[in-house]
């Protein structure tokens, strides 16, 4: 298969890279690095990116900004960036792609632990963690027979603890290669409408 993986240099990204390359033509996208970049918040980008990369089979979406703080310092400007980022961006990769995915091809998109176990300081998170599930679920319904759409719902990574273990006090952290299996599933299995929870 052809796959696309976009945020394919983070942690998740790197991972889920590792892993379907083995098996498949892997596509490295980031914003400012990999084989293709491309900017998910710009959706006319988006469409300019898919329109040189040409048909694919699957495509993989790790990565989205969202703001981190106090919830008395949250204003609509700081919800804006988890919006327009990690929520709409991963949208408009669904959005625009369904125009050029094979007719059994498959979206992977990624949400978070956060929204069903919040945290101090992570209302963004939890908000935009959870309207991309209910798309997931809710798109799966209607989108073209054959396609395929799931998420995966990741909580702390083991290597991002350094800087998160604060916040995420009694949480246990998985390994990023653990959740690169979630990944490998929704791309290689056969269900759709799921989100994948790897805790």
């Amino acid at each position: 298969m052809k796959i696309i993986v976009v945020g394919a240099t983070g942690t998740i990204g790197s991972a889920v890279v590792e892993n379907l390359s083995k098996r498949h033509e892997v596509i490295k996208v980031g914003k400012s690095s990999g084989d293709i970049q491309v900017d998910i918040t710009n959706s006319e980008g988006i469409r300019t990116f898919f329109q040189k990369l040409g048909p694919f089979d699957a495509l993989v979406s790790a990565t989205g900004d969202v703001k981190f703080a106090p919830f008395e310092a949250m204003d609509a400007a700081a919800y804006q960036i988890g919006l327009q980022s990690k929520l709409m961006g991963q949208v408009n990769l669904v959005l625009i792609g369904r125009q050029f995915i094979s007719p059994s091809g498959s979206f992977t998109l990624t949400s978070g632990i956060l929204s069903h176990d919040p945290i101090k300081f992570g209302s963004s998170a939890s908000m935009v963690n959870g309207a991309i599930d209910a798309f997931v679920r809710a798109a799966a319904v209607e989108i073209s027979p054959g396609i395929r759409i799931n998420a995966v719902s990741p909580t702390v990574l083991l290597e991002s603890m350094p800087s998160y273990e604060p916040y995420f006090r009694g949480f246990e952290p998985v390994a990023a290669s653990r959740v690169a299996l979630a990944y490998s599933k929704s791309v290689e299995g056969q269900q759709t409408g799921q989100i994948y929870q790897v805790s």
